[in-house]
């Protein structure tokens, strides 16, 4: 049996699809303007190149030797204690237990394409009353928009690497590109993109403090969508032939590039129309949709198509979520693919609606414990624990177990001369940033 392939483009497009996510258009760039704009940049800049582009490499490396699901991958490399060295692929677990808070955020970004065409708040106060009142009191509405996603994200991985993953990213990475630059060159002729450039990018030194490296290492680590798998399965399916270093430049090229274009357009957005920053979800469930009432009819417009492009980054992160898991089950348990994919999918629908009921009224109590629900523990341990602790275990595994030989001979034909260079940094920048970014989300730093 032939087995499905990505082709050159069709992986750089799909890792780059993985990476692109919720975080980029919402985190990265209130994070740069909170940590001292420009001076984070170069900061954050230095960390992809010597810690994320690092492990980028190394994650591709075990899928594209191992051919396998993450856990036979790690088998199979392992020169010796292959039984142990199979846990690694815990990684797999994290990005199925992310889906099942990250299908919930989907359906809130479906709800508001369709509640933009017809009502935008008309003030920040009144956003803030909306998305609060979905969240602590709206059930259905949640219910119904997580159930489509789940159905969407299921039926896409049903259908595996070419006809389904490769096919919706060939679509979606293009279409979202093309909205977001859209946007941004409207917002270029704003008077307030200067304001938002400076927010952005104006060095700020005495914002550079300790927390602010600390920041810039676990940004540039999460939003490569590294430490669950999903590079790792990617590469897997790669072409032979596939240049993994070239294919690393592209992802980690076009995700910083469109967190930086996003940053830009939607603070320009903000200020022009009388918004100001805020974190996380507020920022694009709250404060942007006031921002887009004071547009007019064109507000409308640009809310949907900016819903829509936040949609597609959504999908496209979250079918690399699920595919870890479900190439797991059909390799290690003889599951046909719709089989897995209906199995995986009803996991995270499941316990999505145990998510959803956590944050509404009546029921976050029962779904609470030690200050957090639900939602936020899921959050927490992947975040927290497992994601850097996948991104330290890949950067051991393949800096001190794998053989150096091996690892010269499959990637220094693409380093050439940087070899030296990165594998010093897998060796010994990468783990340590990783620990100290481990111990200050443990809250031990």
């Amino acid at each position: 049996m032939k087995i499905a392939r990505f082709s050159k483009i069709g992986f750089i497009l799909a890792a780059a699809g993985s990476a692109v996510g919720l975080g980029n258009i919402w985190k990265f760039p209130y994070i740069t303007g909170e940590y001292g704009g420009g001076a984070f940049v170069l900061v954050y800049l230095i960390t992809v190149a010597l810690i994320g582009f690092s492990i980028m490499i190394a994650e591709m490396f075990i899928g594209y030797k191992g051919r396998r699901d993450t856990v036979t991958s790690f088998e199979e490399l392992a020169p010796k204690n292959k039984s142990l060295w199979k846990y690694a692929g815990f990684q797999s677990l994290a990005g199925l237990l992310i889906m099942t808070f990250y299908s919930v955020v989907i359906g809130w970004i479906l709800n508001y394409i369709v509640t933009s065409l017809i009502h935008l708040p008309s003030s920040v106060k009144e956003a803030e009353a909306t998305f609060t009142s979905m969240l602590h009191s709206d059930f259905f509405t949640q219910f119904f928009y997580h159930s489509i996603a789940f159905v969407v994200i299921t039926y896409i991985v049903s259908k595996g690497i070419k006809s389904g993953i490769e096919k919706l990213n060939d679509y979606l990475m293009p279409a979202l590109i093309i909205i977001l630059s859209g946007m941004f060159l409207y917002a270029l002729s704003l008077d307030s993109f200067s304001k938002a450039f400076s927010f952005m990018f104006a060095p700020d030194w005495s914002k550079l403090n300790s927390e602010a490296f600390v920041t810039a290492v676990g940004h540039a680590f999460f939003t490569l969508s590294l430490g669950m798998g999903a590079i790792m399965t990617y590469a897997a399916s790669m072409e032979k032939d596939t240049n993994i270093v070239h294919s690393a430049v592209w992802v980690v090229f076009l995700d910083t590039a469109i967190a930086l274009v996003a940053g830009l357009m939607l603070f320009t957005f903000l200020y022009q129309y009388g918004s100001g920053p805020d974190k996380g979800p507020g920022l694009v469930f709250i404060s942007l949709p006031a921002a887009f009432y004071e547009m007019g009819t064109l507000g409308n417009f640009f809310a949907v198509i900016f819903f829509i492009a936040l949609a597609f980054a959504g999908l496209t992160s979250a079918v690399s979520l699920v595919e870890p898991m479900v190439q797991y089950m059909i390799d290690r348990f003889g599951f046909s693919r719709l089989k897995a994919s209906i199995s995986m999918g009803s996991f995270f629908y499941l316990v999505g609606i145990l998510v959803i009921l956590s944050g509404l009224d009546g029921w976050k109590e029962s779904l609470s414990w030690g200050g957090k629900n639900l939602f936020d523990w899921i959050d927490f341990l992947t975040a927290a624990v497992m994601l850097p602790l996948g991104g330290l275990v890949m950067s051991i595994f393949v800096g001190y177990v794998v053989p150096k030989s091996e690892v010269e001979a499959t990637l220094k034909p693409y380093l050439k001369g940087y070899f030296p260079i990165w594998y010093f940094s897998l060796r010994y920048i990468a783990p340590v940033a990783l620990f100290v970014v481990i111990l200050n989300l443990l809250g031990v730093m």
